[in-house]
């Protein structure tokens, strides 16, 4: 019976020390970094949103916003990172997209990774928060007030006249849309628009192109790179937006304020609604 009972008491005492032990670590949160390399340019523009741009110390070659950041050193894209310049810049954490194949390399050369990818408006306050909770940020959802505040005026600006456009978004030549269920759909939605790539087919679908022929949009918006040679696809001189010369193509700073799901969600959702006003672009 002693040897029984001095077995539950080890037992016992094991578990309540790592009991204080799963506590202490839990209550003990990793530093604040405060050498940030980012690989996203939607992250990029968090971190900054949220006021902690001068932690930044590396960005993707894609991150331009704000203008500072062009200064910082660049290591790669988001899929094709140059590995030994993100070493010799001594980050204490790397923000990558989820979809990116370098976390486990990075963590393996012991190196703090984020995975974060919006693609939708619940996934961009989902991600202003996180990155609030690790920069030490107190109030992050400011940002997304400001966001949602500046969508909404867009919208409210929108006369009833606009309401029902037939939109399609190309958001790449291949051609890539932007579906109902993505941030760029959402936006539309809210102003709106209908969208005519469904939320079944996935946010950023790649489409036959006769399916846009045949959805026949009023309204076509795509980036002035994406632009050339749209009207000659087969069949797309049909399309009601391609007749009446209703193509919106936004230049290069205006597509990378379009597609990235971030704090300039507000800027994007007033260049759609000036599209969809027919104002010259």
């Amino acid at each position: 019976m002693t040897r029984v009972l001095r077995r539950c008491w080890l037992a016992w005492a094991f578990a309540l020390a790592c009991g204080f032990a799963g506590m202490a670590g839990a209550a003990t949160p990793a530093a604040s970094p405060q050498r940030i390399v980012s690989l996203l340019p939607s992250l990029t523009e968090s971190v900054c949103a949220l006021g902690a741009c001068a932690r930044l110390v590396g960005v993707d070659r894609y991150s331009n916003w704000p203008a500072s950041v062009r200064a910082l050193p660049q290591v790669g894209g988001g899929l094709d990172p140059n590995l030994e310049a993100i070493v010799a810049l001594r980050p204490d954490l790397v923000l990558v997209a989820k979809s990116s194949r370098v976390s486990e390399r990075l963590e393996g050369l012991g190196i703090r990774v984020l995975a974060l990818e919006p693609k939708n408006a619940a996934d961009v306050r989902r991600v202003l928060d996180t990155l609030g909770q690790v920069l030490g940020v107190d109030d992050a959802q400011a940002v997304w007030r400001e966001i949602d505040a500046s969508v909404s005026a867009a919208a409210q600006s929108l006369p009833a006249r606009v309401k029902g456009t037939r939109v399609y978004f190309e958001v790449s030549s291949a051609p890539y849309a932007a579906g109902e269920s993505s941030f760029i759909g959402e936006t539309l939605k809210r102003l709106g628009a209908v969208n005519i790539v469904p939320a079944a087919l996935g946010p950023f679908p790649k489409l036959n192109p006769e399916f846009v022929v045949r959805a026949d949009p009023a309204l076509i918006m795509v980036s002035e790179r994406g632009a050339p040679g749209m009207e000659q696809r087969p069949g797309w001189d049909r399309i009601q937006a391609v007749r009446e010369g209703r193509i919106c193509r936004f230049d290069a700073d205006q597509a990378d304020v379009l597609v990235r799901p971030g704090p300039r969600m507000g800027e994007a959702a007033r260049l759609m609604a000036d599209c969809l006003q027919g104002q010259p672009r």
